[in-house]
């Protein structure tokens, strides 16, 4: 399909979601617009699928008697029907609703999740007809002009390819993170950022590729997408998809994740829970957490609350570095080592504070510790430093960490570093990174290749060196980066260092008086 009508297609997904209370209210309502899009898709793919089978009955009908006795026949079973089921398309059952529309619609779809189990507590969780003290959140006047926007497109397999539909469907989900904030950017990477990373994981047919903080599941379904570019490019139409694993701690987003792996047409096993506490994919034994070839992930940045004991007493002894001190970010790098096999790659972004936190404090540092144990133990392959203002729940850059278990001999006690601060287009309210800036990106990671004021290898005696910086903006000067930290940790600096100064004054005092200087007024 032309790009062109891509676009006109994402235009249409969210005018449909701005049929509710306009643009700037549209996010609020993501839980309601995602799953009824999502409804509208299985219901043109099933009335496809009738189609196909009633070229050999004679009749829809004698087609829907077929699938009836036969769910397999399909890929999701639909049991609503229209009143004319030769000349209406099921679709219809929802677009013909005229009194109790909330109340209709969430009977219709907890239908539909009960007829097929790999749906149940991902699309039936929505009350259409909720209310909040008495008030309807959305009455039958908008819910019908969200339903008729809708239907104003067929998503069938004939009128879209899953890749369309599905990158549409998450220009809905990037829509909602610009007007959420925080809140929608949780679940959300931007799509340059995913693709880099996809890229230079370069997967090959067959292998488990895993990410414990899946969000809307977007990092691993471009980890197969760009699997189906490579092969094409090889000729290949016949391959082994990837076997795609993920976890996500909050519900919702959990639901996202099952709805847009259906919606682009693949498969995953994404599960539902605290990664961090309770990590759902054991080995074999049980006893023991599952290994994979390839992890992809965008953990909540800084993530405070994780005690001592969780890493001490952890039963799955993923955590051989130790505490990691406040932050949880080199936490969740130790959980991804230890869930890669022995030949596993892994591409982590995680905020930029976590490649330099620590270093040229003469304090002990535990964050530091746990950099310098990967350092020393030679896993970390790379670091990205990427452009400002890309993601949704902030405007500091971030950075991808690379891991590899089993480095190329070029990098045995090296890390290749990348500053690609500059590799950005402006953009409202979001910077992007372009196409080309992606494949520029790739290809120099790829070759590792050293280009001047862009990229360079690194000795790990020179981070040693550094106090065990990783951050690329410390080694290449491009003359735009600058070294974020957290207001908390700027905090947490001045207080030291106000407290050093009382400390010196202290100790000056009674020299002062010794010498007969003048006493210096109190701070």
């Amino acid at each position: 399909m032309a790009n062109n009508n891509n676009k006109s297609l994402e235009q249409w997904i969210w005018d449909a979601a701005c049929a509710i209370r306009g643009a700037k209210d549209a996010g609020k309502f993501k839980d309601y617009i995602l799953p009824l899009i999502f409804v509208k898709r299985l219901c043109d793919v099933f009335d496809d699928e009738v189609n196909k089978i009633a070229k050999h009955t004679g009749s829809r009908k004698e087609a829907l008697k077929r699938i009836d006795a036969d769910h397999a026949r399909v890929r999701f079973y639909l049991s609503i029907r229209a009143k004319d089921p030769e000349t209406e398309n099921t679709w219809n059952v929802i677009r013909s609703l005229s009194n109790n529309i909330g109340e209709k619609l969430t009977s219709i779809i907890r239908r539909i999740a009960s007829d097929n189990s790999v749906l149940d507590g991902v699309i039936d969780t929505v009350d259409y007809n909720a209310t909040t003290r008495g008030q309807r959140e959305i009455d039958d006047d908008r819910l019908s002009n969200l339903i008729e926007a809708i239907s104003q497109k067929r998503l069938g397999l004939t009128d879209v390819e899953p890749d369309i539909i599905g990158r549409s469907y998450e220009y809905l989900i990037r829509k909602f993170a610009e007007g959420s904030g925080q809140s929608a950017g949780e679940f959300y990477t931007p799509p340059g950022v995913g693709m880099i990373m996809a890229y230079i994981m370069n997967p090959e047919p067959g292998m488990d590729v895993y990410d414990p903080t899946c969000g809307s599941a977007s990092l691993l379904i471009r980890c197969e997408l760009v699997l189906k570019e490579l092969q094409d490019k090889l000729g290949k139409k016949s391959f082994a998809p990837l076997q795609l694993y993920g976890q996500e701690y909050t519900t919702t987003s959990w639901a996202m994740a099952k709805m847009n792996m259906i919606i682009h047409d693949m498969e995953g096993d994404i599960e539902l829970g605290d990664t961090f506490n309770n990590p759902k994919f054991k080995d074999k034994t049980g006893h023991g957490i599952k290994k994979f070839d390839l992890a992809v992930a965008n953990p909540m940045w800084n993530q405070p609350g994780f005690s001592e004991e969780i890493y001490t007493n952890d039963v799955y002894h993923r955590f051989p570095a130790g505490n990691p001190g406040g932050k949880a970010d080199w936490g969740w790098l130790q959980h991804i080592y230890s869930s890669l096999n022995d030949k596993g790659r892994a591409a982590i972004v995680l905020d930029t504070g976590a490649a330099s936190r620590g270093s040229g404090n003469a304090n002990t540092n535990k964050e530091k510790d746990v950099r310098k144990w990967f350092i020393e133990h030679d896993l970390i392959e790379g670091v990205l430093y990427l452009p400002e203002n890309l993601f949704y729940n902030t405007t500091a850059p971030g950075i991808i960490i690379f891991i590899n278990k089993n480095k190329p001999a070029k990098l045995k006690n090296k890390v290749f570093l990348i500053n690609a601060s500059k590799e950005f287009v402006k953009g409202e309210p979001k910077n992007y990174i372009s196409d080309d800036q992606i494949q520029k990106i790739a290809k120099i990671y790829s070759e590792k290749k050293t280009v001047k004021n862009l990229s360079m290898i690194v000795d790990k005696n020179e981070l040693a060196k550094n106090d065990y910086n990783i951050s690329p903006s410390r080694y290449i000067h491009n003359g735009v980066t600058e070294e974020y930290k957290p207001v908390e940790d700027i905090l947490v600096e001045l207080t030291e260092v106000e407290a050093k100064t009382k400390e010196a004054d202290k100790n000056e005092l009674p020299h002062r008086k010794r010498m007969g200087f003048p006493i210096p007024l109190p701070r």
